[in-house]
């Protein structure tokens, strides 16, 4: 329960007021609303996401068909919605560190990730990552050894990017479910490393 002595922010106070004029006009009740909640905080996001990459690093065949074919490798696991876009895995190495971007607007692999952060939608993001990606990632707490190549990848309508982070130090030790639940959005974009 949240506390009454906080003041909400203006942002939820501007989605509560939106909320109740929607359902006081009779566009959107609040069973809409739920189902709606519901399916990006269970349906959609990066929890699927880090489904995928902790079964990736658990299971050798399935590595293998997700850098293959990721829109079928993902399908395997019930995490579907691209709609006509192909879905690339792009795997990090100790040479090769992955980072994607959307530079026309924010292609972005929903049903693995989620909602896009407000940040890979801004256009210092989308200009900057792709000008310093070194600088960019650096920002976001994400240093990456001056020996290591980082490749940026567009997307676009038709090809959405997903970054199969490297697995941590110590995955041998640790279930599928206890690697999920080490894996980030951010991970999988590429802006942060395990």
């Amino acid at each position: 329960m949240s506390d009454p002595s906080v003041l909400p922010s203006d942002a939820a106070l501007k989605i509560r007021a939106i909320q109740s004029l929607l359902s006081e006009k009779g566009f959107l009740s609040q069973e809409v609303t739920d189902t709606i909640v519901d399916y990006f905080e269970t349906k959609v996001g990066p929890r699927n996401g880090a489904q995928v990459v902790a079964k990736a690093w658990c299971d050798p065949a399935f590595k293998a068909r997700l850098l293959e074919n990721g829109r079928e490798a993902v399908n395997e696991l019930g995490f579907s919605g691209f709609e006509a876009a192909t879905l690339h895995v792009l795997e990090n190495t100790d040479s090769v560190h992955n980072v994607v971007v959307c530079t026309l607007c924010s292609c972005y692999p929903w049903p693995v990730l989620g909602l896009p952060p407000i940040w890979f939608k801004s256009t210092p993001y989308r200009s900057r990552v792709v000008i310093d990606p070194r600088g960019v990632l650096a920002e976001f707490g994400t240093a990456i050894p001056a020996n290591k190549e980082i490749r940026v990848w567009d997307s676009n309508a038709e090809i959405r990017y997903f970054v199969l982070p490297q697995p941590p130090a110590d995955s041998e030790s640790k279930s599928e479910s206890e690697l999920a639940a080490l894996v980030t959005r951010d991970s999988m974009i590429g802006t942060r490393t395990l």
